[in-house]
């Protein structure tokens, strides 16, 4: 049998479904009429673990995983490292600042886009968010130590 991107991919986000399931299995599940904390994060880990097997089953289809061209790694390495270093500030520096400062670099740092135009974009798109979110939802979102 010859191992393909699919199989690998399906086993992948088979472990980290179950590695989801592992870590709110304190949550309390509830009912549907009254759902507890942990009924989103298992049922998309469930989900998750349902669409993995299906593409591991059908995986025949796809390339073999040792024709895989890894020219663009390096692409990925930077925009996996670049939301890490944001998810670790989230708390810290608060929304507004994080999410601003992770579209900039991203599009400037990783697309290559005009600083000044990804500047502008960036502020706007965070603060549409933020109105979305925070205002529109009411959803809580980190202030951070400057508080907005």
């Amino acid at each position: 049998m010859t191992l393909r991107s699919d199989h690998v991919a399906g086993i992948f986000f088979v472990a980290l479904g179950l590695l989801v399931f592992a870590l709110s299995g304190d949550l309390p599940f509830g009912t549907l009429s009254s759902p507890g904390a942990g009924m989103m994060p298992k049922l998309m880990a469930g989900l998750m673990i349902a669409f993995a097997v299906m593409i591991i089953i059908t995986a025949n289809t796809s390339r073999p995983f040792i024709e895989i061209d890894w020219s663009d790694r390096w692409h990925a390495i930077l925009v996996a490292s670049t939301t890490a270093i944001a998810i670790f500030a989230y708390q810290k520096v608060g929304f507004l600042i994080t999410m601003s400062f992770l579209v900039f670099t991203l599009l400037v740092l990783v697309e290559r886009r005009n600083a000044l135009i990804a500047a502008v974009y960036s502020i706007a798109l965070t603060l549409f968010a933020y109105w979305l979110f925070g205002k529109a939802l009411k959803a809580p979102l980190e202030r951070g130590f400057l508080w907005f």
